[in-house]
């Protein structure tokens, strides 16, 4: 409060006055937010440095300038202070005999503040300028912050009165108004009735002291009861909807959270998915470098095929000379080719089939694999039968046998590679199909993250969350047609790659098998050659028997890969309706609680009507209370003017009695 009094004290000495010492003594003791200067005496000089004050000061709430003895002058700058405050909410000027500057002032400050609620106008002459007055109740009618106006003994009139019904139509604020001791009369009551039914905030109305009949007190009284009740009806109803917008807002929270958390769950499953994938991954790099290792190997051995090839061009050259020696030999080489052209291209037939059966079930291979086994049986009986007939031709070839055992042991060689070039053919057809297969898998994987990405717009607007379930269900089964017509076509495009390496395949069996008649003319002349490749051979069924086993162990770990995804997948689903089912449980919830607000209006409707009919009934009573009231008054104001006539009568022959006694002859002169 030091500052106040040294703000004070600072404005007065700008203003060349000395400060009072009793408004000094005020600030120094000012109690919080409450200045009291009531029964002090201020000067010009004092109301201009409070005004000044008052425009910049945050922290009075209270003013009481009650019985001060305020001058116009003063008056008017203490006004203008307090014009463009807005802390102050309770004003005192009680017993200051404000008059119409006063009064106009009083006006300009309820136009442009809007924080007062509480002003307090008790003995002061405001009513006996009626011009002023008028400003003063114009400008009561725009303000929009005051509650309480007391205008206790400030001498107005009937007119008066009206100028304030005027105001009391258009003010949407007021709730208590004290007007006990003035003059308002007979009129200035029926104005203040007539505009109580438009105005619904004023609930206190004092008029006692001021010449009003009781008929129109009681009016006053009975306006002031219903809009009690209605100011009660709608704190009532205000309250209500308070609580459904709680309601609605806690609802609304618990949604948020409820999506929120799924959206949570969600996120954990893209994680899980993704460390999934890159299980996968790291696996199909794995596949991969085996995949060059095999490369590189077969690489090797083209090189060793090719000098393997510029051996046998050397040895053509001794091959010519034992032609004849071989005749009958190469006949049945010719024979036995013939034959294993034909099952080659059983093979051929058989590996095109267990094609086509592994891109619709797994299970074929199996059975495909059972018939590869038993025609390498039959393979290696036939290279028994045909050990048996060189075991007889074994004696006549002992001198030839010496220089075709490098060219023999070449073209075995190359058998053997011929043999290794159509197994990893084989098996590159069938990588090729388990990553055609994984790409179809990933394919799908993103088809459902899409969805889920869907699925949570769909949550996003709950309102819709059927038409774009709907939406979303439809987009799906689109995609699914995509993808199966990807599959047709990259099915499609496998075989037409599988014809090209079939017929690839032929061109090189038909030139490796004329390579084969130049050869097996010299292999069939050498059982030392014979016996190193039926070594070779069960070490090449070995390794095709730990191919085979390999390739059982990566489809099943592909079938249960397989399992998983659609495990995976139906938990999700799972999921996803069980959240579904638990967002429908809450609309309903929500749509029941739409109903109850909705039963709520229809109560407050019916309310509302009744309120409305309950007041229409009032007026119409208030209606014909006043018509009884106009003809109770005109039979007074009759039976006055008829008291009046026998007053007078009365009065006449009185004094004519007393003029016509013989006492008047003997009373004096005056």
């Amino acid at each position: 409060m030091e500052e106040l009094w040294r703000s004070y004290s600072r404005l007065c000495k700008e203003s060349g006055a000395e400060p009072q010492e009793t408004v000094l003594q005020q600030l120094h003791e000012l109690p919080r937010g409450r200045l009291d200067l009531a029964t002090q005496s201020l000067t010009v000089d004092t109301c201009r440095a409070l005004g000044k004050l008052l425009q910049k000061e945050a922290l009075l709430t209270q003013l009481v300038l009650s019985d001060c003895m305020l001058s116009e002058e003063g008056a008017t700058l203490l006004l203008q202070g307090l014009c463009t405050n807005t802390v102050v909410r309770f004003l005192d000027l009680k017993g200051n005999n404000l008059r119409a500057a006063g009064a106009e002032a009083l006006g300009k400050l309820l136009r442009q503040n809007k924080s007062i609620q509480s002003l307090t106008l008790e003995w002061n002459n405001l009513g006996t300028w009626e011009d002023a007055f008028a400003t003063f109740c114009e400008a009561l009618a725009t303000n929009g912050a005051l509650q309480h106006l007391d205008l206790r003994n400030n001498q107005i009139s009937h007119k008066g009165a009206e100028e304030l019904a005027l105001a009391l139509k258009s003010n949407a604020s007021l709730q208590q108004l004290d007007l006990r001791w003035n003059n308002i009369g007979l009129l200035g009551g029926r104005a203040l009735v007539n505009c109580l039914p438009s105005n619904r905030t004023l609930w206190r109305l004092e008029l006692a002291g001021n010449g009003v009949p009781g008929d129109i007190l009681r009016a006053v009284e009975q306006a002031m009861d219903h809009n009690q009740d209605w100011q009660t009806t709608f704190w009532e109803n205000q309250a209500c909807a308070h609580v459904l917008s709680k309601e609605m807002q806690h609802l609304r929270e618990e949604k948020s959270k409820q999506f929120l958390d799924l959206m949570e769950m969600i996120n954990k499953q893209r994680e899980e998915m993704a460390r999934s994938s890159r299980a996968s991954a790291a696996r199909l790099g794995q596949f991969q470098e085996a995949l060059n290792e095999r490369h590189s190997i077969i690489n090797a051995l083209k090189a060793k095929l090719q000098m393997a090839e510029a051996a046998l061009a050397l040895s053509e050259q001794k091959a010519q000379d034992l032609g004849e020696l071989l005749v009958t030999a190469e006949q049945e080489q010719q024979s036995l080719v013939q034959r294993q052209a034909k099952e080659h291209r059983l093979e051929q037939q058989e590996a095109a089939e267990r094609e086509s059966k592994l891109l619709r079930d797994l299970s074929a291979a199996n059975e495909k694999n059972l018939l590869l086994r038993n025609q390498v049986d039959e393979l290696e009986r036939k290279v028994k039968s045909q050990q048996e007939q060189l075991f007889l031709t074994r004696q006549e070839l002992t001198n030839t046998s010496a220089e075709l055992k490098m060219r023999a042991v070449q073209a075995e060689e190359r058998l053997e590679l011929e043999k290794k070039r159509s197994r990893q053919s084989l098996e590159d057809s069938e990588q090729l199909r388990f990553k055609e297969v994984e790409h179809m898998t990933r394919h799908l994987e993103e088809s459902e993250r899409a969805m889920q990405e869907r699925v949570q717009r769909l949550e996003a607007t709950r309102r819709s969350l059927e038409e774009e379930l709907s939406r979303a269900k439809a987009v799906a089964l689109s995609e699914r047609g995509q993808v199966e017509e990807e599959l047709i076509k990259a099915k499609s495009q496998v075989r037409l790659e599988e014809q090209q390496r079939l017929a690839h395949l032929e061109e090189k069996l038909r030139l490796l098998a004329q390579a084969r008649d130049e050869a097996q003319s010299a292999c069939l002349q050498q059982k030392q050659t014979v016996a190193d490749s039926q070594a070779r051979a069960s070490q090449l069924g070995l390794q095709v028997e730990g191919l085979r086993r390999r390739l059982e162990e990566l489809q099943q770990e592909l079938s249960n890969k397989d399992q998983e995804k659609v495990a995976e997948v139906t938990r999700v689903r799972v999921e996803l309706q069980e959240q579904n089912g638990r967002l429908q449980a809450e609309l309903t919830a929500q749509e029941a609680l739409k109903e109850k607000a909705a039963a709520l209006e229809r109560q407050l409707k019916v309310m509302a009507s009744d309120h409305r009919e309950a007041l229409l009934d009032r007026e119409s009573e208030n209606a014909s209370l006043r018509e009884k009231l106009r003809l109770k008054e005109a039979e007074i104001a009759r039976i006055r003017d008829e008291e009046a006539q026998r007053a007078s009568f009365l009065q006449n022959a009185v004094l004519a009695y007393v003029q016509g006694s013989p006492l008047r002859a003997l009373s004096p002169q005056k």
